[in-house]
């Protein structure tokens, strides 16, 4: 598989199969990752990967977490078109795709709470950050979390980035004993796909090229 192929075949799963993934392959992918490119070559990234107990701890730990006190905030506090649109029409899209209605709350609060199970998968990385970095740092952890899902889509696994463990950051912290001061950035889920899943037949929608493109010069 080329990167273009991984690039179209990439996308969130929410289901996994109960299959581990080997360690060796794991280790492969979270070292070839860090090719990433990385502005000063300062590779601020520090990676977390759980898998059997050690992920089943956190797991079983996570009722007992609460969200940071200062979280902050995934999406600007007021959103503006067309992203409020885009927003809004994924959320609608991936519940619809579970069967679960708007006005269900109750299937919308369990659905994000499988965020903390990782959606079943066998393993968990955590992609944290030491807090003093800026905002071009965090660029570079969104470049190694992208060339860590196309690694592993090319080695015909299955991941699903997760932005939710920012919330649960000083609990997650101290669970995995990271060094003072750094913070969860995002974490990932990586697997095997349950392709027989509703949820995994959905995919979301982009953008025409003209909507965010320009190209000048050309010929």
């Amino acid at each position: 598989m080329n990167v273009e192929q991984a690039m179209q075949q990439r996308h969130s799963v929410r289901a996994f199969l109960p299959r581990t993934v080997d360690a060796v392959l794991v280790r492969d992918l979270l070292a070839q990752a860090g090719q990433a490119a990385s502005g000063g070559n300062l590779q601020p990234w520090r990676v977390i990967a759980l898998t059997g107990d050690s992920l089943q701890a956190l797991r079983q730990a996570m009722p007992e977490a609460t969200p940071d006190s200062d979280a902050a905030l995934v999406y600007p506090a007021q959103l503006w078109e067309p992203y409020r649109s885009r927003r809004f029409d994924n959320g609608e899209d991936l519940y619809r795709s579970l069967g679960i209605v708007r006005e269900d709350r109750s299937g919308r609060q369990q659905q994000l709470a499988r965020n903390t199970h990782m959606f079943g998968a066998p393993v968990g990385v955590f992609i944290a950050v030491d807090s003093r970095m800026l905002h071009a740092q965090w660029v570079d952890l969104g470049i190694y979390l992208q060339s860590l899902m196309l690694l592993a889509t090319g080695k015909g696994l299955a991941t699903c980035a997760q932005g939710f463990w920012r919330s649960y950051s000083d609990f997650v912290s101290r669970h995995l004993a990271l060094p003072q001061g750094y913070q969860i950035a995002f974490g990932m889920a990586l697997g095997y796909e349950d392709s027989a899943a509703p949820v995994n037949q959905w995919r979301s929608s982009r953008a025409e090229l003209r909507d965010w493109c320009e190209m000048r010069g050309f010929e």
